[in-house]
């Protein structure tokens, strides 16, 4: 059973997931935390409709680079149907081309990673003390990638091999406290992607990942036990808090450091720790 006490609640966990989701902090343990202050249960069902949320929400920022996207992948289609050196040589030439298969092939290991791991990692790493440990990690993460992003790479000059690595990095925030975005743009970053395209690449990369698991949940959403309007109220919160930090975010990978996050998840993973070995 899912219970939602009311409006309010179901507008701060919108607003939870829409801001943890963008900025790299983990949406899933703020989703296991929050709930425990809030004095609410919540189940994946629902976080579910939060997540189609913040695919509105990238989808809304990001509709130029979306529709660029499918073009691309289609004009590459063709491409393949006049052979094979045709496809390989219009990847190389036409960004747009390059980029699709960049976050197809990037897709491919989170998704692999999602279905192999996802219910055994849910079985082992419950509770909130390893949500504490994980956004330490995360932290981690984004302070050496501050330190070590020098480059200049885009689409154009991407590699395959890197969108794999950034994918299995994705595929890694199944674990409670690691952060999507986070983990995505600081791989990204240590591989010399330029800041704000690794950014975009992180975002638009993770487009896939909500589609398909909203897709596997969606049969669960029509059977909530919860008010239409509290439903409501929670997907209209995650989309607005969603749009809100990615733009937030886009400004401020330009010429503000990650460090302000890394500190934030040692914070709160520090204190989520202590809470938990107390009581």
């Amino acid at each position: 059973m899912i219970i939602i006490l009311d409006i309010i609640s179901a507008i701060i966990l919108g607003a939870v997931q829409g801001l943890s989701e963008f900025l790299p902090i983990s949406s899933s343990g703020h989703l296991a935390l929050i709930p425990h202050l809030l004095g609410v249960q919540t189940g994946l069902e629902f976080d579910t409709v939060l997540h189609i949320g913040t695919l509105v929400a990238i989808f809304s920022f990001f509709w130029k680079d979306i529709i660029n996207l499918i073009k691309g992948f289609l004009l590459s289609l063709i491409d393949l149907t006049e052979g094979f050196d045709k496809f390989k040589f219009e990847l190389r030439k036409v960004p747009e081309k390059r980029f699709a298969w960049l976050i197809i092939i990037g897709t491919i290991p989170t998704g692999i990673m999602g279905i192999l791991l996802k219910d055994l990692i849910e079985t082992i790493f419950r509770g909130t003390i390893f949500i504490g440990f994980f956004l330490i990690i995360t932290g981690l993460l984004l302070y050496y990638s501050e330190r070590h992003s020098s480059g200049n790479i885009t689409a154009k000059d991407m590699s395959f091999k890197q969108s794999v690595i950034i994918g299995i990095c994705q595929g890694l925030a199944v674990l409670p406290g690691i952060s999507r975005s986070g983990s995505t743009i600081a791989s990204g970053l240590c591989l010399g992607l330029e800041r704000e395209y690794a950014a975009r690449y992180s975002f638009l990369l993770s487009v896939p990942a909500v589609i398909g698991a909203g897709l596997i949940q969606v049969k669960d959403i029509a059977t909530l036990d919860i008010p239409f309007m509290v439903l409501l109220a929670g997907f209209i919160s995650s989309v607005v808090f969603g749009y809100l930090a990615i733009k937030l975010l886009m400004k401020m990978i330009k010429g503000w450091s990650l460090d302000i996050f890394a500190y934030y998840c040692w914070i709160v993973g520090a204190l989520t720790l202590i809470l938990s070995l107390v009581f």
